[in-house]
């Protein structure tokens, strides 16, 4: 588990069928407002752990694996030129985030950071990478600690590596 002990369990208030449904209303208003200010606002996370260190923020584009749908998703991120790396966290719950999946399924696709609009190739880390960057992730944002303590999964670190075109 990433050298995190287990303590405790994701507080039952985050799983909540009202703080999920609020908690997808407000990403669609980060992304909206993002995608309109070219990042300028949207682009730091000032949450939890990241109240007064913020977050860079990206936008990952992904399609629905089943649906076909196209989806927009806002991460924190880590710079790690010229990739970049994203956690399949989803707050410490016990699945993968669908975002995820659907990038398992079709890994080529685009984020936007800032004004910015890249081409990438989402790849899961290797077991070695992800022991590696977790020391960074955990410094950009240090919620994610906890949100190793609250599950028995192995949360996915993803690479995004530039691509041509």
């Amino acid at each position: 588990m990433s050298g995190v002990p287990r303590r405790k369990r994701r507080p039952t208030g985050l799983n909540h069928p009202v703080y999920r449904r609020a908690m997808g209303r407000i990403a669609r208003a980060h992304v909206w407002a993002y995608r309109r200010t070219g990042g300028r606002v949207g682009g730091r996370w000032r949450h939890g752990s990241a109240l007064l260190h913020p977050v860079p923020v990206l936008l990952l584009d992904h399609v629905g694996r089943r649906s076909g749908t196209a989806y927009t998703t806002p991460l924190l991120y880590l710079r790690d030129d010229p990739r970049l790396v994203v956690v399949a966290s989803q707050g410490g719950m016990d699945r993968d985030p669908q975002w995820y999946r659907n990038l398992r399924a079709a890994p080529d696709t685009t984020v936007q950071v800032g004004a910015e609009v890249r081409r990438v190739r989402a790849r899961t880390a290797t077991a070695e990478e992800a022991a590696a960057l977790w020391p960074r992730l955990d410094a950009v944002y240090a919620d994610f600690v906890n949100y190793r303590r609250w599950t028995d999964r192995e949360i996915p670190v993803v690479v995004l590596e530039p691509r041509a075109g």
